[in-house]
């Protein structure tokens, strides 16, 4: 969003010719043009300059995310006041460029708003509506392992020690061990590292985030762990692994 055609034109090249070369990219000179074209397009992210013909910057920003409350605002002006630049946060926007924009400094903003998306788009693979404290187990006095089974499950994001499920499904450490082991024919442990590395799979499948962040994501006390068990199981590292299926998707 800029009246400016000379503007939009360095944006536009900036964008086209960086990683971000396959995102469709709509301009428009005046604040209502604008506000239609978010509602009809739902655009990934909105880069507005702050003087338009037809409305204050601010004002516009604020109208596109009523129309779309997740949608990062990137502000571009000439106007280096630092009440501008506050008022801009405060509302909600995600980053103020000073113009002439560089391009480093835009596509450091863009991967960093393209990376929380797509961590806000796989959500519901991590089960983060969860509740943040471990979900209560239904016990099944009948099934004990099959009710852990199901708390690892819904709690995989968490720390988890035996003893603590042992004590939920009313058994001793000991026995809940070897139990475990004789239904799952696998120790505890082995089963709660495989499911989060299944879990850790899927993110590195469908998204960008950094590694050590879906390490903390899946329930890992560190990245170096998360690195470690996965090669153990996979045979390769998590990097490897992303390329390998970056790959696929691409070959196919």
């Amino acid at each position: 969003m800029d009246d400016d055609q000379e503007a939009r034109e360095s944006i536009r090249s900036i964008i086209e010719y960086s990683p971000y070369m396959d995102l469709a990219i709509w301009e428009e000179e005046t604040a209502d043009k604008g506000l239609e074209r978010i509602k009809e397009m739902h655009p990934s992210f909105l880069i507005t300059e702050l003087t338009l013909p037809d409305m204050d910057g601010l004002k516009f920003g604020k109208k596109a995310k009523e129309i779309d409350p997740s949608l990062p605002v990137v502000v571009v002006s000439h106007l280096q006041i630092f009440k501008t630049v506050q008022t801009c946060m405060n509302a909600g926007f995600s980053a103020y460029l000073l113009k002439p924009i560089a391009s480093g400094e835009l596509l450091q903003i863009l991967e960093r708003l393209h990376t929380e998306r797509l961590f806000h788009n796989s959500l519901p693979f991590l089960d983060t509506n969860k509740e943040t404290t471990p979900a209560k187990l239904e016990t099944d006095l009948g099934n004990p392992i099959l009710a852990a089974m199901d708390y690892i499950r819904i709690n995989y994001q968490k720390p988890i020690h035996l003893k603590e499920v042992a004590n939920l499904v009313y058994l001793s450490p000991s026995h809940f061990s070897r139990l475990f082991k004789e239904v799952t024919e696998i120790t505890f442990v082995e089963f709660l590292t495989n499911y989060r590395l299944e879990k850790s799979k899927q993110l590195l499948k469908i998204t960008s985030i950094p590694i050590e962040t879906i390490a903390n994501l899946t329930g890992f006390t560190s990245a170096a762990y998360f690195a470690t068990s996965f090669k153990r199981k996979e045979g390769q590292s998590p990097s490897e692994y992303r390329h390998m299926c970056t790959f696929s998707m691409t070959d196919s």
